[in-house]
């Protein structure tokens, strides 16, 4: 038996999320009857994490065990010709026996998008959470700070849970509003707060649009280009909603409506009920799955 890491993009839109539902489409089952298919025989698939319906993947981790004699460049062709638009294969490797994408994972890191302003961005409407309204990133940002170590999130999981524990290490939490008027794929963007330059942004978030005829359109100068602010987690591992309920209650504070001290407090009650609601699924991104 061969034990192979797949590492996945997908877009959540169309999907029920990661987890296999009677009925419905997931990525797992989507995914499993590809592999089993190519491989002849049943697959098991493990993933890095699972993802809820409309939350998307850059690079999510997928581990599974077959007998089949192929070289991974074959597979990896042979995967992406039966795939849907909307799945990817990204890359296939010989991984170690009993690999496990879930257990052995020792980092993963999530980014999710807010657009702000008065007027939405139609074409984003999939990918970000839109905020009528000019948020306050750096206070987000400095508000985002005391939760960084290791604590107990039990004030930032959703009921129904099943964790042993509620505790968890967050390794980075920045929120950075990116260049004005530029394009998601970026040169790099300066880190609320810090003054430093962050690596460029992979994935584009905010589609261009130009005219179409001299007169049957603004000029692209002319069209309304909201903002765009990226959260970015870095964890050792996630509670259930934990990202987009960081996300709601920075938002509170990105709004206004409480003070920077507010997240912390949050946090040190371990009461879901302290913090804000969930933010909505669509901005949230599975960016990487780091293993030793």
């Amino acid at each position: 038996m061969h034990t192979l890491k797949l590492t996945l993009a997908y877009d959540g839109s169309e999907f029920c999320g990661w987890q296999f539902q009677p009925g419905r489409r997931s990525v797992q089952q989507t995914l499993q009857d590809v592999l089993t298919k190519i491989a002849g025989h049943p697959v098991t698939l493990v993933a890095s994490g699972r993802t809820d319906a409309a939350v998307h993947a850059l690079a999510q981790v997928v581990s599974f065990e077959t007998s089949r004699e192929l070289t991974t460049d074959i597979w990896l062709r042979a995967i992406n010709a039966e795939l849907h638009r909307d799945l990817a294969a990204l890359a296939v490797e010989e991984a170690p026996p009993g690999f496990n994408a879930r257990r052995d994972a020792k980092r993963k890191q999530y980014r999710y998008v807010l657009h702000d302003g008065r007027i939405r961005d139609v074409f984003s409407r999939n990918y970000a959470w839109h905020v009528f309204r000019r948020l306050g990133a750096e206070a987000m940002h400095r508000a985002a700070q005391p939760l960084v170590g290791k604590h107990d999130f039990r004030s930032f999981q959703t009921a129904g849970a099943d964790r042993v524990s509620t505790v968890r290490t967050v390794f980075e939490l920045t929120v950075e509003r990116q260049a004005e008027g530029r394009g998601a794929r970026d040169e790099g963007r300066e880190v609320c707060g810090t003054g430093k330059r962050s690596p460029p942004v992979q994935h584009a978030v905010h589609i261009e649009i130009p005219p179409v005829g001299r007169s049957a359109a603004p000029s692209h100068s002319q069209l309304p280009v909201p903002g765009v602010i990226h959260v970015e987690i870095v964890a050792d591992g996630f509670l259930y909603n934990m990202v987009r309920n960081l996300v709601g209650t920075l938002v509170e504070v990105g709004r206004g409506k409480r003070p920077e001290s507010w997240p912390a407090q949050a946090l040190a009650a371990r009461d879901r009920r302290a913090a804000a609601p969930t933010a909505p699924p669509q901005g949230l991104f599975l960016v990487h799955v780091e293993y030793d």
